[in-house]
């Protein structure tokens, strides 16, 4: 069966560097292929028209838009669940830089596209049968604003501590 490859819509020309930054980030990334534009493109004539890449080995196509009349927004956003702390502030503090933090753990990259650097423990913690839990560690990243998520944090949270 086909996967689902998700369509990144990137402005202004930085196609190639916008895949080279996100395949640097993560494990067993790299570019696969690539399209070029046609002579007829005007303006994108000679620029990649589609990059195809793979992140920590899940396919993903990059477009040279080229019309800023579409930009990327919250509504769709690419989750990274993390096992350890390190990786979560290596993750946002690359994916922060020349973006912007959000709430609860979410923050946009410098291209517009939107991200949720969590520990991948949180999931596990929302899905406890306990409510009292749920509650306390939900309390708990919702008051994260602007910052990655802490997992001892959430840990304390869920424990009750």
């Amino acid at each position: 069966m086909q996967q689902i490859i998700p369509n990144l819509w990137i402005n202004d020309g930085k196609i190639e560097e916008a895949v080279d930054f996100y395949c640097s980030l993560f494990p067993d990334s790299k570019e696969v292929s690539s399209l070029d534009h046609g002579p007829d493109a005007g303006e994108l004539a000679g620029q990649k028209m589609a990059i195809y890449f793979e992140l920590s080995g899940q396919s993903y196509a990059a477009i040279n838009g080229g019309d800023t009349r579409f930009e990327a927004n919250e509504s769709v956003s690419l989750a990274v669940p993390c096992d350890t702390q390190e990786e979560i502030d290596h993750l946002w503090s690359a994916l922060t830089e020349g973006g912007e933090p959000g709430p609860c753990g979410w923050l946009k990259d410098r291209y517009g596209f939107s991200w949720q650097v969590y520990p991948a423990r949180l999931d596990e913690m929302m899905s406890d049968p306990d409510p009292e839990k749920v509650r306390r560690v939900t309390a708990c990243f919702m008051a994260i604003d602007k910052r990655a998520f802490d997992i001892e944090e959430l840990e304390a949270a869920y424990a009750g501590r």
